[in-house]
């Protein structure tokens, strides 16, 4: 019974819920976050994108199964290693699938219609665009996109689109990461054996997936330092940080503080793909590096603070 729990628990890649985090976004930047009923609609569409991302899993999981079995590690994934039979797979996705249809319900109708394009985006990238190469990153960074703006219909809280933009261009830049890694990790192999692993890994070359890197991280960081600049809202009243005979202009902008943490991130996230050679799944990598980790708890900490309380007036 432990083993069936444990590969049950695998089975829905509890790991991967981490993504789902981007729902609080718009909340976050808003000023809103400790606003109970706001926090409690975005924390239920939180459980809704979670639940929905491992019944997504699992589907993919099963039409993959003769390609999982190839790779190095996939291969260990619990229906592709038979630790758990493909029918209790399939009820199960049902299941979670029906439950997340009736919390997107009651929380509104327009959650329900961004939670249905997400699955269904989602079940075209696991039959057919995951295997078109171009496509199959655009789609793939399409989801943490789609998270972000549930945040802001959930809420009803608009988000900077300079804040919007930068979670494209990082979707991407995370997207493009997960193809250079599984390139790597099968570079060894002939085309046909590449093909028969993902078949638009054999589109990809490994030069040509870091020029997407650089674009997208580039441009990440560019649109992240003008949503800090000018997505910041409220001078700061606050005399022991900024007396006032200082000058007004260091009486703002303090969200620019927010770039340090941010440049880090990034490059430390390239050297853990070109050095490290890891990257095929961003939140392991977040998890396993305790750099990376604890930058990310910087970055938080620092937005919190400054959100609410320096730029509070």
């Amino acid at each position: 019974m432990k083993k069936f729990l444990r590969d049950t628990f695998r089975l829905l890649r509890p790991r991967q819920w981490v993504k789902n985090l981007a729902v609080f976004a718009a909340l976050i930047f808003s000023g809103q976050l400790f606003d109970p009923y706001s926090f409690q609609k975005v924390f239920w569409g939180f459980i809704a994108f979670c639940l929905l991302s491992s019944a997504i899993y699992i589907i993919n999981d099963i039409i993959d199964i003769p390609k999982d079995r190839l790779h190095p590690f996939k291969r260990f994934r619990p229906l592709a290693n038979k630790d758990l039979p493909v029918s209790f797979g399939l009820v199960l996705a049902i299941i979670i699938i029906i439950i997340t249809l009736i919390i997107g319900t009651n929380i509104s109708f327009d959650l329900l219609f961004l939670l249905l394009v997400f699955l269904a985006l989602q079940m075209l990238y696991s039959l057919q665009l995951k295997h078109i190469a171009i496509i199959d990153i655009l789609t793939l960074a399409s989801g943490y996109i789609l998270r972000v703006y549930a945040g802001e219909i959930i809420t009803g809280y608009h988000i900077s689109v300079w804040l919007l933009l930068t979670v494209i261009s990082l979707s991407l830049f995370l997207a493009v990461g997960k193809r250079r890694r599984e390139l790597t990790l099968i570079s060894g192999y002939s085309t046909t054996q590449i093909a028969s692993v993902r078949k638009s890994l054999s589109h990809y070359s490994e030069h040509l997936l870091d020029i997407y890197a650089s674009i997208f991280v580039t441009t990440g960081f560019i649109f992240y330092s003008l949503f800090t600049f000018l997505g910041g809202n409220s001078q700061i009243n606050n005399d022991l940080f900024l007396p006032n005979y200082l000058p007004a202009q260091f009486q703002r902008k303090w969200l620019m503080l927010t770039i340090i943490p941010v440049i880090y991130g990034l490059m430390r996230y390239l050297q853990v793909i070109y050095e490290k050679h890891e990257g095929e799944s961003p939140e392991k990598v977040l998890f396993s590096d305790k750099q990376l980790l604890t930058t990310v708890i910087v970055w938080l900490f620092l937005v919190i603070a400054i959100v609410y309380g320096l730029q509070r007036t």
